[in-house]
């Protein structure tokens, strides 16, 4: 039956190439790690302009995604609360839902947001650590077995080759 499986995700050439090298040879496959560093420069490119927008983007967002920053923010959009209440007491609904949903919960969800993130993709990567730990474990094992079985082979070989020379020598 012909495999009927088709590639739906993007990857780049040299992505198949290694791949297909793994596929072919797994045991001169090396398991590796991918750290941030490393493809930090595919968002923004290597040069000195990429490196300035990664380090200010990652700047930025270390300093927006802090609880201080949201305590800070709820203080801010907190200072607008008493005009926003008494147009909301005189029947001004859109003001003061405009306050709530602008001022308000962006201002201050956009951190707490962040810190939930940053929180996940610790979890993420101290997951991805481990995993790479037991894949390069169950690889290394793996490359024992396989040459396990290529020694049972050459063994079962002159196995079948002495029992044809005693079965020729018998006859």
């Amino acid at each position: 039956m012909p495999d009927r499986t088709v590639e739906r995700r993007k990857s780049s050439a040299q992505h198949r190439a290694e791949y297909a090298a793994a596929q072919a040879a797994p045991t001169e496959h090396h398991p590796r790690l991918v750290t941030t560093p490393q493809v930090r420069h595919l968002i923004h490119g290597a040069g000195r302009i990429g490196e300035f927008n990664n380090r200010l983007a990652v700047l930025i967002t270390k300093s927006v995604g802090t609880m201080w920053a949201a305590y800070l923010f709820a203080l801010i959009g907190l200072i607008s609360l008493p005009q926003a209440l008494n147009a909301f007491l005189r029947g001004d609904t859109v003001t003061g839902v405009s306050w709530l949903s602008q001022s308000f919960l962006q201002l201050v969800l956009l951190p707490i947001i962040i810190v939930g993130q940053n929180v996940i993709s610790a979890s993420q990567d101290a997951r991805a650590e481990a995993d790479h730990i037991t894949l390069t474990t169950l690889h290394a094992m793996n490359v024992q077995q396989l040459q396990m079985l290529e020694q049972q082979r050459q063994i079962l070989e002159q196995q079948h080759t002495i029992l044809e020379l005693l079965k020729s020598k018998a006859a």
